[in-house]
């Protein structure tokens, strides 16, 4: 049976298409099995890292049904953001200068130093979330119960303990979110953040993908990892009460100990309501996404135009069999017109390190050997050779 091709009269088929995410100075988009990278480097130049991305969901079946999707998509998407994150330190050049050690685990393990950096950062990561919205918020709640029993011998929070670590839980994922939107180099993440949801949103509308037409759309979407993660905390808040309500007066271990527990519940449960909230647009799924497209105000930020062809590279190399004049775009080369007319009229901008050549024009396409190789025949490049959250 023939695929559908999305067009601008039928819009509905290109929601939930597409997903991505910020990396440094760049934007990754997911699209099926493609994840495609592109990064900015300092000379205005463009690199596009294009990989096949095939989830065990599609290859086992059992996988893919509710609930469990959402957990496994989670695993996934985690192991994909390692990856992601290494290829953009890559693109920018960070992994040039490689010592032995590094030369030895590239060429014996097949991993480089940012390969292992971004591994144990995701570790560690994870340990402090657990560390944050369990630990934290429940010793805040044992530190109120504690100080009002000493006024109050015969008091007890019951249910209140479950609401009192909710508010804990986000006030500190707010105040982390704000700080860290402080660090220059973050916020320009976050203004990358806000082309990837502007790009995307843009597609979705069946609109034309051009900086002009991606640009007057809002930075906000629902199907957002960070509207997930705030859906997650009210979810936990929630599952919090039932289980002070149905289990009472258990230490707070034991508590802690049934919240890890259910853990991958709630993922599920968040997962499915991301989905349906990203595919349909009606006054219930409004009202659901209006507190995580709050938050993301602190995590998006307006874009400039520069940064939003990053992101139209990508979104328009990973849908590549829906839009074949992807290809007359790539050649074309746009945005490097505008990165040369910042030069002031030199013939290389300072820092190139060669002279584009017909065929490259500057920008390095990276094929891994698991995709199809019609790209890096039809773009005519010497290269190296949904969808889920946004």
């Amino acid at each position: 049976m023939k695929k559908e091709k999305c067009t601008s009269d039928n819009g509905s088929c290109r929601l939930g298409k597409v997903g991505g995410q910020a990396v440094l100075e760049g934007v990754m988009m997911k699209a099926g099995e493609r994840t495609v990278t592109t990064c900015r480097k300092e000379d205005g130049s463009l690199v596009v890292d294009d990989r096949k991305f095939v989830s065990v969901r599609k290859k086992h079946k059992i996988l893919n049904i509710p609930i469990l999707r959402g957990v496994i998509n989670m695993v996934e998407m985690l192991m994909l953001s390692v990856k992601t994150l290494g290829a953009s330190a890559d693109a920018m050049g960070l992994e040039e200068e490689e010592g032995k050690v590094g030369k030895w685990m590239k060429k014996h393990l097949g991993i480089g130093v940012t390969d292992v950096v971004m591994t144990i950062g995701t570790v560690l990561g994870v340990a402090l979330s657990l560390f944050l919205f369990m630990f934290l918020p429940n010793f805040a709640a044992g530190l109120i119960e504690w100080v009002v029993k000493n006024s109050i011998p015969t008091f007890e929070l019951g249910v209140w303990k479950a609401v009192i670590e909710g508010v804990v839980k986000v006030v500190i994922f707010l105040l982390y979110l704000w700080l860290v939107s402080l660090i220059p180099d973050i916020k320009r993440t976050f203004m990358y953040h806000g082309a990837e949801h502007k790009t995307i949103a843009c597609f979705e509308a069946g609109e034309e993908l051009t900086p002009e037409n991606v640009m007057k759309h809002k930075r906000f979407h629902p199907r957002c990892g960070t509207s997930f993660m705030f859906f997650m905390i009210l979810l936990g808040i929630i599952a919090g009460v039932f289980i002070h309500l149905l289990i009472p007066g258990l230490p707070t271990l034991a508590y802690t100990g049934i919240r890890i527990l259910i853990l991958p519940l709630v993922i599920g449960i968040g997962f499915e309501y991301i989905m349906l909230a990203g595919k349909h647009d009606n006054i219930l799924t409004r009202i659901l996404s209006a507190p995580g497209l709050w938050v993301q105000r602190l995590t998006t930020k307006e874009p400039t135009e520069d940064m939003v062809e990053v992101a139209i590279v990508s979104t328009k190399c990973a849908l590549r069999d829906e839009f074949p004049e992807f290809m007359e775009f790539f050649k074309s080369r746009e945005w490097e017109k505008d990165a040369a007319a910042d030069c002031d009229g030199a013939s290389t901008c300072e820092g190139d390190s060669a002279e584009p050549t017909e065929g490259n024009h500057g920008v390095e396409v990276f094929v891994k050997e698991d995709v199809q190789p019609d790209i890096a025949q039809d773009s005519a490049t010497d290269s190296l050779g949904g969808e889920e959250s946004l």
